[in-house]
Formats: structure tokens, sequence, C-alpha cells
């Protein structure tokens, strides 16, 4: 019952981020978006996951969009009609073939699922005299899926990086456009 109440609110949540034209109040709305589904994952028993959303949905990309809010403005411009309806087009087929992908999924929770039949017994019974690392989580996190783990440090520092340059050439024109109108100033008698 809890999980249809949180699928609930994040679908409400969801439609009032794309509706809300105030930038300010579509950080927050994100945020609390990004909190939900770190409760969901929690329910999921993927307590590391829950963590990592939120820490980076709900922690840093909230403060990065107040900075972005800070050096821009607080409206969103209104595109034309014909792009949202492109990007609502794009949005309906890849949504439509995950759902496709998923039917192929065994059910949840199923004891005869190919990750409780090969992978679970595997990391419980060999991962001590592989790695050598006691704490199972560990071992899987730092060894197993190490590529993983070293994919989103990179995709996290990519997008810090990105966002320290988008609010780098916004400081610069701000400092352009303040120094050009002192020299207006001046020349004006």
């Amino acid at each position: 019952m809890i999980d249809i109440v949180l699928l609930t609110f994040l679908v409400v949540v969801g439609v009032a981020i794309v509706r809300v034209r105030n930038l300010l109040a579509v950080t927050m709305l994100t945020g609390i978006y990004s909190l939900l589904v770190a409760i969901l994952f929690v329910l999921l028993d993927a307590v590391d996951v829950a963590l990592t959303e939120a820490a980076v949905g709900a922690g840093l990309l909230v403060i990065l969009m107040l900075a972005t809010i800070a050096l821009t403005t607080r409206k969103e411009k209104v595109h034309a009609a014909r792009q949202n309806a492109v990007a609502f087009v794009v949005v309906s087929v890849t949504g439509a073939a995950l759902i496709y992908a998923t039917l192929d999924m065994p059910p949840f929770g199923d004891p005869e699922a190919p990750a409780h039949v090969h992978l679970s017994p595997r990391f419980t019974q060999d991962s001590p005299e592989e790695i050598g690392i006691p704490n199972m989580v560990t071992s899987v996190l730092a060894s197993y899926r190490g590529i993983d783990t070293l994919g989103e440090a990179v995709v996290i520092f990519a997008a810090a990086v990105g966002v320290l340059l988008v609010l780098g050439t916004g400081t610069v024109r701000r400092r352009r456009r303040s120094e050009d109108d002192g020299e207006e100033a001046r020349e004006q008698p």
C-alpha cells in the first residue's frame, strides 16, 4: 500500500514539475521528487542507491539549480507548442520502449530469478576468498561493481564541471556587462 502512495506522490510531483513556470518552485519540487525516489529505493532494499539518490538528487542537484537560478532568472521562457509536442512524442516513445523491456523481466521477488539463482550464491560464498574483504557489500561495490562505481563518479564529476563552466560563463558575462556600462558612463559628459 505504501508503494502505491509513494508512486502516486511521484506522479503528482512530476506533473507539478512540468506545469510550474517558477524555476525556484521547480527546484524545490525536484528535491522532493528525489527524496520520494530515495524512500522508494529504501523500501526496495536498495539502501546504497537510496543514499546516492538523496545525496546527489536532493542535495547536490538542488544546490546547483539554486546557484544557477541566482545567476539567471526565476521564470521559465515559454517555447513554441510545436517543440513541446515533439518532446512529448520522444518521451512517450522512450517510455513505451522501457515498459516493453520490463515485460521480459522475472516477477519481483521471484526466488528462481537469475540474480537469486546465480549471482547471490556466488557473491555470498566466493566473495571472501576472491576479494579478501570480509564485508560483502563493500566487496561487491568496490570489486565486482568497481567499473560501475567509477562510471558514476565520472558522471558526477562531469556534471559538476559542466555546471561550473556554465556558472563561470555567466559570471564573465556579468563582469563584461558591468565593465561596458562603466565605460559608457565615463564616455558620456
